[in-house]
């Protein structure tokens, strides 16, 4: 039939179905399947190590932070020492620069030198003007003191006159010569002392323009107004800088501090002179004690709408924690702006530090 001759011819062209493997066959080939669960496999070991290490590491951070007692508080920052700018007074050239950067500087000591050349030309003439007011002074002085020998010789010799006078042994021509003397004697002595006092107000004029260019060669000798140590250096020899034009940078060494924030509950129970620990990133075994010297007494950190007793709680404030100038002079070497740190503050003086944070004198 053509039918069935269809079918045969459909039939031979059909791909032939995999040949049954036996079952006695000593190893079947085995048959690969694709699936996700090779992969998830790994992903599950990573994720148990990755958990591993995570508790781990927040154990030994539990470890080295306990819990904290109520009444300490604590906060990040940043160790921060203030800064002197060393500035000209007047404008001038740099002429000598003593010190570098990172160098600790002692109170009083010489740090930079402008050139003086010109003051120094106007304080010569002005000593000379001081020596010639001088000479005056003393020519003015001599003269008063020939005017009043004068003046006491026309007085006595105008007494005797008056004597003699009512005695009648002699005239009274003689009386009003004696007279007319004697007062120009006094009008000598007052005109010379007159002039002693116009020549001494010339010597001390003198003096003052002596004193004013001396004081300008002073300022102009940059010197460290307290201890600290040299930050930045902002100019070179040579330059020339304007009246108050800056020369170096020197962070003071005796106020060294550290500025946290602190939530409105806590910060409202911290008091000026509060103790406080601060522990810097590189001493973490290292407490360092220090005071509360400043609160802020408005938030930092506001949000956008105040309204709810949560928001309220949100207010950040500024705490200040100074360390102790006595303190920081035994280890100034150690002293580093910018070092980060956690700071714990004690507003409830009942509390007892931890041992971790009980510091070291």
């Amino acid at each position: 039939m053509q039918v069935s001759d269809e079918v045969r011819e459909s039939r031979s062209k059909a791909p032939a179905s995999p040949s049954p493997v036996p079952l006695d066959t000593p190893n079947p080939p085995a048959v690969r399947k694709k699936g996700p669960k090779r992969w998830s496999h790994w992903i599950w070991i990573a994720v148990l190590i990755l958990s591993g290490a995570g508790g781990g590491g927040y154990y030994l951070w539990k470890q080295a932070h306990p819990p904290l007692p109520s009444g300490i508080s604590m906060g990040n920052g940043r160790i921060e020492a203030d800064e002197v700018d060393i500035e000209t007074k007047f404008a001038g050239r740099v002429a000598e620069l003593l010190v570098d950067i990172g160098d600790k500087v002692a109170p009083g000591q010489v740090l930079a030198r402008m050139d003086t050349s010109d003051i120094q030309q106007s304080l010569s003439k002005s000593e000379a003007q001081v020596s010639e007011a001088q000479r005056a002074v003393d020519e003015t002085q001599a003269n008063l003191i020939q005017q009043e020998t004068q003046r006491k010789l026309a007085q006595q010799e105008m007494d005797r006159t008056n004597t003699l006078l009512k005695n009648g042994w002699t005239t009274q021509e003689v009386a009003d010569q004696r007279q007319q003397v004697l007062d120009a004697a006094i009008a000598g002595f007052n005109a010379a002392n007159a002039r002693l006092r116009a020549s001494r107000h010339a010597l001390d004029a003198a003096e003052h323009d002596a004193g004013f260019y001396r004081v300008q060669i002073n300022d102009n000798t940059l010197v460290a107004p307290k201890l600290g140590r040299i930050q930045y250096r902002l100019t070179n020899i040579g330059e020339v800088l304007p009246a108050g034009g800056k020369v170096f940078t020197m962070l003071d060494l005796s106020y060294v501090y550290m500025d946290i924030y602190l939530p409105t509950l806590e910060a409202g129970k911290v008091k000026i002179g509060a103790d406080a620990r601060i522990v810097l990133d590189v001493y973490p075994d290292r407490p360092i004690p220090a005071k509360v010297s400043f609160v802020a007494s408005q938030a930092q950190f506001t949000p956008k709408t105040v309204e709810t007793q949560s928001e309220r709680d949100r207010l950040m404030f500024r705490v200040r924690l100074r360390i102790d100038p006595d303190r920081l002079r035994t280890h100034e070497d150690a002293v580093r702006s910018g070092l980060p740190g956690v700071a714990y503050v004690r507003w409830d003086p009942t509390t007892e530090w931890p041992d971790n944070l009980l510091g070291k004198p």
